[in-house]
């Protein structure tokens, strides 16, 4: 099972890491595709420049071996060879360099009217996330703690130092601004099958907007050495469900819960704001 695993490059076929997984997760948002394939272009002319330098290696290697050629020439100059050498490698990194900015600008692209924005703050070793935008004066906030749960309290098919108690739930198909901050030292939120990672810092809000594509938990990690439980809590919290408003009004209908009145509310509100676009 492992050589054919190795043999033929086994690719993430879900959104979490698998063993001895050689590939990217599957992309859930526009910005991952976008990521892998760059990825792809530039490996692409990675192969193209090792082939043709392992070629150039080989031939030198062959003709001009001392069997071979037991008086070596003495032309150490080429007029030609060298204006080649030198205008090539310079075009490269110009088609490199044009999807890769377009990208990159396109990761910091602010949404301006967001569908939910949901406030992640880091600690140590949990996260605390908030939904505020659909809350009323007499109504309680959002607010929940998401931690890692141990490995002794582990289900069958769980993943271990990746399951949280309490998981993000969020609409799929719309604009989301995430803001990011910490409560005592630099903490990462990072989600690989979305694309983003993004520093969490004391005392600064730092913003960042995904629009996930399909239904899924997806799974995510702290990518900042926080502290002495760092490598025990790389997911905490970073877990999110990205389901549809549907689902969110059927699961939340006669709920009595302010979580579950307030999901119903955002569920209502992602739904009237989709119809006008």
């Amino acid at each position: 099972m492992i050589v054919r695993e190795w043999l033929f490059l086994t690719i993430a076929a879900c959104d979490a890491a698998e063993p001895w997984q050689l590939g990217f997760q599957d992309a859930a948002t526009p910005m991952m595709q976008g990521i892998i394939d760059l990825h792809h272009d530039i490996f692409f002319f990675l192969i193209l420049i090792l082939v043709f330098v392992l070629r150039i290696l080989v031939r030198a290697l062959w003709h001009f071996h001392y069997q071979k050629n037991p008086i070596p020439q003495r032309i150490v100059h080429g007029t030609t060879i060298e204006i080649l050498r030198t205008i090539f490698p310079s075009i490269i990194p110009m088609f490199i360099a044009i999807p890769s900015f377009a990208l990159l600008y396109s990761m910091d692209e602010v949404v301006v009217d967001p569908a939910i924005t949901i406030k992640a703050i880091g600690h140590q070793w949990y996260r605390t996330y908030e939904y505020s935008d659909y809350n009323s004066s007499d109504e309680q906030s959002l607010t929940f703690d998401s931690y890692t749960i141990p490995e002794d309290d582990l289900e069958l098919g769980q993943s271990r130092l990746l399951e949280v108690d309490n998981r993000v739930v969020v609409p799929a198909k719309t604009h989301l601004r995430i803001i990011v901050t910490s409560a005592d030292v630099l903490h990462s939120w990072a989600v690989p099958s979305s694309g983003v990672k993004c520093d969490a810092v004391p005392g600064r809000l730092n913003q960042i907007s995904i629009s996930v594509q399909r239904e899924g938990v997806y799974y995510g990690q702290c990518s900042e050495i926080c502290g002495t439980n760092h490598a025990f809590t790389r997911a905490p919290g970073n877990i999110g469900r990205l389901l549809s408003p549907l689902w969110l009004s059927r699961t939340t209908r006669g709920a009595t819960h302010p979580r579950s009145k307030l999901l119903q509310r955002a569920a209502g509100a992602v739904g009237s704001q989709g119809a006008r676009q």
